[in-house]
């Protein structure tokens, strides 16, 4: 950081030393969970709404719980736990290749 602030001649070379710093943080990011929702606990509810439809974030402002419903799905009928549990399986298997390919990803992400 104390790089980049010390870049005053080239802005191209500063954002570069800057975006380098950042990377770092992100790389070495600590997040902390403060609450857990009913799919990462052993709470039982009923519910319409299509398992795995709706936003999903560890953290931030658009997590299940946040009254954000984009891309939320009402199913007709309540899900059933076999229902729940095909949706999951599904949803972890796509989660894996999704961060396969982020990882890979971040190999690179730094000049």
């Amino acid at each position: 950081l104390d790089d980049a602030n010390s870049e005053n001649q080239d802005v191209q070379k500063r954002y570069e030393k800057y975006a380098v710093a950042q990377a770092w943080l992100t790389d070495n990011a600590l997040t902390i969970p403060v609450m857990a929702s009913p799919k990462e606990t052993a709470v039982s509810y009923v519910s319409k709404v299509l398992p795995f439809s709706s936003s999903y974030s560890v953290a931030g402002l658009k997590g299940e719980n946040s009254g954000y419903l984009k891309y939320t799905e009402v199913g007709e009928k309540a899900i059933t736990k076999e229902e729940y549990e095909k949706a999951r399986e599904k949803w972890l298997k796509e989660k894996a290749e999704s961060n396969e390919k982020a990882q890979k990803e971040l190999a690179s992400h730094v000049k």
